[in-house]
């Protein structure tokens, strides 16, 4: 059987919504442009759908450099390098400390409007890189403003598993992979260490622990009721790290990934 891929997702503001993608540039610290702005509050502490499960309605569109930033109620605003001023501020993301370039005053009013609060939109300094976790990778390893590890992946098969388990089906969106394969066993990708896509090699090097996020609805920002998905999944998916679904993957070179590209499993 022959795995491919069939999805690939950027989200350029962590927790915001994500784009789909023809085909993306795979860069040490993930895809291109994954992750690379996200917005944080008066200490600099993220913001996410955990706690401000409004953030998935906020939609963006991809217009070559820039993105343009639209919801309900407030006038659309386009974001671009233009956008970030030299000043940066101190940011954390889970317990990591970095810098990060903050937005101009028009940026930062749109979304502390939105969120009815004070809230700055930053943007990663490629120059001082976050790590990721050594206990998974290697002290060269990067990461944006992504949780933990580059890359997500999760199989086709895996989601089919768990719905098949739902009264009411979730969609691939609930789990805001980057990677979305297919032709393989459900989660036939737990027993994966290293693969090629395309051209370009990725180590699966952690299992993704879930939390609350997963049970926002990604088109309308409102959290189950009834705590689905993440109830089902830690009825079978529960392990030593939490309730796992998906892989986290760190790419071991370059080049790009577009839907159609097939996977080869190397160890």
């Amino acid at each position: 059987m022959t795995i491919k891929l069939t999805e690939v997702y950027r989200y350029p503001i962590k927790s915001l919504a994500g784009i789909p993608m023809r085909a993306s540039l795979v860069e040490k610290y993930g895809l291109e442009n994954d992750r690379c702005m996200m917005l944080v509050d008066q200490n600099g502490l993220f913001i996410s759908q955990r706690k401000n499960p409004e953030l998935a309605r906020i939609k963006v569109l991809s217009d070559s450099s820039n993105i343009i930033i639209e919801t309900s109620g407030q006038k659309a605003i386009t974001i671009g390098e233009y956008s970030f001023s030299k000043l940066k501020m101190k940011v954390e993301v889970w317990g990591d400390f970095c810098e990060a370039y903050i937005a101009s005053e028009e940026v930062n009013l749109w979304f502390s409007q939105l969120l009815q609060q004070k809230v700055f939109l930053v943007k990663y300094d490629f120059n001082k890189p976050r790590a990721t976790d050594l206990n998974y990778s290697q002290p060269s390893d990067i990461v944006s403003f992504a949780d933990g590890f580059p890359i997500l992946m999760i199989s086709q098969g895996s989601l089919d598993d768990l719905n098949s388990r739902l009264d009411e089906p979730v969609s691939m969106l609930n789990f805001r992979p980057n990677l979305v394969i297919d032709g393989c066993d459900a989660f036939a990708e737990d027993d994966w260490k290293t693969i090629r896509v395309g051209s370009v090699v990725f180590d699966l090097v952690k299992a993704c622990s879930r939390c609350v996020l997963t049970t926002v609805n990604p088109t309308t920002g409102v959290k189950s009721n009834k705590g689905q998905p993440l109830k089902t999944l830690s009825s079978y998916r529960r392990t030593k790290m939490g309730v796992v679904f998906g892989m986290n993957l760190i790419p071991r070179s370059s080049g790009k990934v577009r839907p159609g590209d097939v996977l080869k499993v190397l160890s």
